[in-house]
């Protein structure tokens, strides 16, 4: 007579499965917060030499972290948390990646449905708690042996083939009764009929993904590449941003390139130049637009692109909309350098190569305006226009939003660092988690561009940036607030109490309370002088530069009238 096994036995059962067919889909690291409710998922977990295990004590930063290692990585990252409010604080990253693609895979503990809604301890309504944000979600019951192991197996390929088609967050919610602890005995029953399945090394259910060059239709680029053109590069996967540049210079066409991009071109600082009419005049000449990778940072391309009444073709592996003009496209779901690569290969005699050239002079001296007005003072547009050029191509560069991106974009040029940001919903959240993410997929140096505002939002994950075995600086501007609605018509008088939010506060004793390096800098001399020697010792270091609240938004606006009388 067989005997059915008793409830630590099926939690801890139905969380092996879980993780196991998650391996098969390719996940390789997973991110855990502390809770006794996710025990079966932990314990589990722990027990796995093919998973890396990461830890966090806040779970909205967890979840960053998750994503900064998905994000690098370009593989499904799982994130395990308890019950309650520990699953809500996932919200931000679940955002943003239901934006940007990347692959989370989140196992949330939950109580089971008998003690849900009558007063139990830390339980809540988790049930399809991210919505629309995840790309598939499922409320799996409690573990039973009612419930066949091939359900649970089916159930979990069917969301990460969805995922693997589209990307974003797959939500699995895990309802484990008491009690959690204890050993685990009497399942081989159970699992009898999934033993070949145990004994593999495949998903119990494939789901076969075909690429193809649906939507890039050759006949019509043969004409179109005879025309004037611009190439966009907007976000890109590393490596991506060469092919797009081998396609310009096959084209002879103007190539603006995003720092998300991670690539620089000699149409750079195309955010400032675009303000003088002769330069913006000429590149409305164009009739065609090829974009390769969403979600600009520049406001003023944007607006360009809003306005173009050529032929516009956008090229991005994300599925959707991604064209916030609603204008007529040709929407392309293909990688930037495959596409790129199948363009170039039918590039005849471009007729008019080069018809944009002249605007690189004006690129240049954008670029030039910026490091000789800021000179040796050491001021927000003086690093951001430099900091690329003070770094290795073997050092990878972390944007903060707000403005320390947008200066890069304005007045500086990339010099072959590898891009990472949050631009799908280009929150200040998580930047410092999701960095650390980033660097620990991809174990190499690095540098993070960041805000007051956003250090002060994020202060937790500093201590996912300790013990590091590469160098890691982090060159925080601190602007005593919001320096980003200088930049903005917000009202003056109500500008510091309800934007800027000044702070009074300095970072030192936040690295030493974490166990960071320190150093302030007076000049910008002295700022690349501790830059260099920060990037050549292991551990990371925060190098704090101080401004004047609102002079970032002054020198902006002194620049901008410089170009446009140039």
């Amino acid at each position: 007579m067989s005997s059915i096994p008793n409830q630590v036995s099926m939690n801890r059962t139905w969380a092996k499965l879980t993780l196991e067919a998650l391996v098969r889909h390719g996940v390789t690291d997973i991110c855990i917060a502390p809770g006794s409710r996710s025990t079966p998922l932990t314990l589990e977990a722990g027990e796995r030499s093919d998973l890396t295990v990461h830890t966090h004590f806040d779970e909205r930063g967890l979840g960053f972290l998750a994503l900064g290692l998905a994000k690098a990585s370009h593989k499904p990252v799982a994130v395990i948390v308890t019950s309650g409010t520990a699953v809500a604080n996932l919200l931000p990253a679940v955002a943003e990646a239901g934006l940007t693609r990347e692959k989370l895979v989140l196992l949330t503990a939950d109580r089971p449905l008998e003690l849900i809604d009558c007063g139990a301890n830390q339980a809540i309504d988790q049930h399809n708690i991210f919505g629309s944000h995840a790309v598939a979600a499922v409320d799996l019951p409690s573990p039973s042996a009612s419930v066949p192991a091939s359900w649970l197996l089916t159930t979990i390929d069917n969301a990460m083939a969805k995922q693997a088609c589209d990307g974003g967050a797959v939500h699995l919610n895990c309802r484990y009764p008491e009690p959690l602890y204890g050993d685990v005995a009497g399942v081989e029953q159970y699992l009898e009929p999934v033993s070949d399945w145990i004994e593999g090394t495949k998903p119990y259910l494939a789901f076969p993904q075909h690429a193809t060059l649906a939507g890039v239709d050759i006949n019509s680029w043969e004409s179109l590449q005879k025309k004037k053109g611009i190439l966009i590069a907007g976000r890109l996967s590393a490596g991506e941003f060469a092919h797009v540049e081998a396609l310009s210079k096959a084209l002879g066409w103007p190539l603006l390139a995003d720092p998300q991009s991670s690539g620089g071109s000699n149409w750079q600082c195309y955010d400032s130049w675009l303000q003088h009419a002769e330069s913006s005049a000429l590149l409305a000449e164009a009739e065609m637009v090829l974009q390769f990778g969403a979600r600009l940072v520049s406001k003023r391309l944007s607006q360009f692109i809003a306005g173009f009444s050529g032929t516009y073709w956008i090229v991005d592996p994300h599925p959707g909309r991604l064209d916030c003009a609603h204008r007529p496209a040709a929407r392309i779901r293909l990688g930037a350098g495959d596409a790129a690569r199948v363009f170039a290969e039918s590039v005849q005699l471009a007729e008019n190569a080069g018809w944009a050239d002249s605007l690189t002079l004006i690129a240049a001296k954008s670029h030039d305006l910026a490091l000789d007005y800021t000179q040796d003072r050491l001021t927000e547009i003086g690093v951001a226009s430099r900091l690329p050029g003070w770094l290795d191509d073997q050092t990878d560069l972390f944007l903060g939003n707000s403005l320390a991106i947008r200066l890069v974009d304005m007045f500086g040029r990339l010099e072959g660092q590898t891009v990472f940001a949050n631009r799908g919903a280009s929150g200040i959240d998580g930047l410092f988690a999701t960095a650390a993410g980033v660097q620990r997929a991809r174990n190499r140096k690095m540098c993070c561009l960041i805000g007051d505002t956003s250090a002060l939002y994020d202060l937790n994950s500093l201590a996912l940036l300790r013990q590091q075995q590469h160098p890691i600086v982090v060159v925080l501007f601190n602007n005593d607030g919001g320096g980003i609605f200088d930049m903005l018509p917000v009202p003056g008088a109500q500008k510091n109490q309800f934007y800027r939010m000044p702070h009074q506060l300095d970072f030192s004793h936040a690295a030493a309370m974490f166990g960071l390096g320190y150093c302030r800098p007076d000049s910008l001399h002295e700022m690349e002088h501790l830059l260099s020697e920060a990037m050549a010792k292991i551990g990371t270091t925060l190098i704090e530069v101080v401004t004047p609240p609102g002079e970032a938004g002054e020198m902006m606006k002194q620049l901008f009238s410089a170009i446009k009388q140039s």
